[in-house]
């Protein structure tokens, strides 16, 4: 007898061992972070801005987490069906959204049901970079200054348009501001995304658009760029005058960032902003993101956080200024 209770405390404690080490496999699993692919989820089409700052970190970011990284694009409804697909994913950091302040900031203002809420349903991680806009015409456009392109406008009330990503974009508001300070009658048409507006704009299907992402297509000359809707000029485009000095005081500009679903893991976050934030202060990297015009972010996910609610506040008074209606 004394033996079969030797036996039988002998096997309750490889048992009680077996499920100490079962328990810690999830912990293991976690802590092994990250152990598969991660995607770069773009609510954009190609082409874009967005998806120019997203591609730009997946070679670095494969390198720096030691699995591969990859961009999809899920377009449509200025952002929304994207992003709508997004928060349903499992917050374990292998699937980023690359936030925008058209759907992450001003679409709140803009949709009367966006289909998630900017708050809630995301938790920050870091801020990329921020893009002024540039009113961009096509190449062979008869209009060289901001001033020429005004005049034509007013000759014809109605006759011309201005393309955006969508309802809510960063171009959409940007022209509504635009109308607003000049008092111009021009046509609002909206694409999928940047890419698709950028294609019609240097087939001359649309006459002008005020974008981030016109900078590759300028500096290949299929574009023409009239002026920077920022404080100052860019690097980039040094002899391009801002519209304040062509006499239109407009300012806007588009930021982008790293976000993942709700209720992700501190430990996750805190990796993957470490991680972007040495990719962000890679000279090879500050140089391609300021050569698409951009300016470089970083910061702790707590600022970006702190960041992203100031900009919800920020885009409701921006939006009733532009006059940009509801959907």
């Amino acid at each position: 007898m004394k033996s079969i209770a030797l036996r039988r405390r002998a096997l309750l404690g490889l048992t009680s061992g077996l499920f100490g080490l079962l328990s810690m496999v999830p912990l293991a699993a976690h802590a092994a972070f990250p152990d598969k692919p991660i995607k770069i989820l773009v609510p954009w089409p190609p082409g874009g801005a967005t998806d120019q700052v997203a591609r730009i970190l997946v070679q670095p970011l494969t390198q720096a987490l030691g699995v591969s990284v990859f961009v999809e694009n899920k377009g449509g409804a200025g952002g929304n069906i994207g992003t709508q697909a997004f928060v349903k994913e499992k917050a374990d950091g292998h699937t980023l959204l690359l936030a925008t302040s058209s759907t992450n900031a001003a679409g709140v203002h803009l949709y009367a049901n966006q289909g998630f809420d900017p708050v809630k349903d995301f938790t920050p991680v870091i801020l990329l970079c921020n893009i002024p806009n540039i009113m961009a015409v096509p190449a062979n456009s008869p209009w060289n200054t901001l001033g020429e392109l005004m005049a034509a406008a007013k000759k014809a009330p109605g006759k011309h348009t201005y393309g955006s990503a969508g309802i809510g974009s960063s171009q959409h508001l940007a022209g509504a501001q635009f109308k607003t300070a000049t008092g111009l009658d021009i046509n609002h048409v909206p694409y999928k995304g940047s890419g698709p507006a950028a294609v019609d704009l240097m087939a001359g299907h649309i006459d002008m658009m005020i974008d981030t992402g016109s900078l590759t297509n300028i500096a290949g000359g299929k574009l023409k760029a009239l002026a920077v809707a920022s404080k100052k000029r860019i690097a980039a485009l040094p002899q391009v005058p801002t519209m304040e000095e062509a006499g239109v005081p407009v300012l806007a500009s588009a930021w982008y960032g790293i976000m993942l679903p709700a209720n992700a893991p501190t430990e996750v976050v805190e990796r993957l902003n470490k991680e972007i934030a040495k990719v962000l202060n890679d000279p090879d990297i500050r140089t391609r993101l300021q050569n698409v015009g951009a300016e470089v972010g970083g910061g702790s996910a707590a600022e970006f956080s702190r960041f992203v609610l100031s900009e919800i506040k920020r885009y409701e008074s921006l939006v009733k200024l532009s006059g940009a209606p509801k959907e």
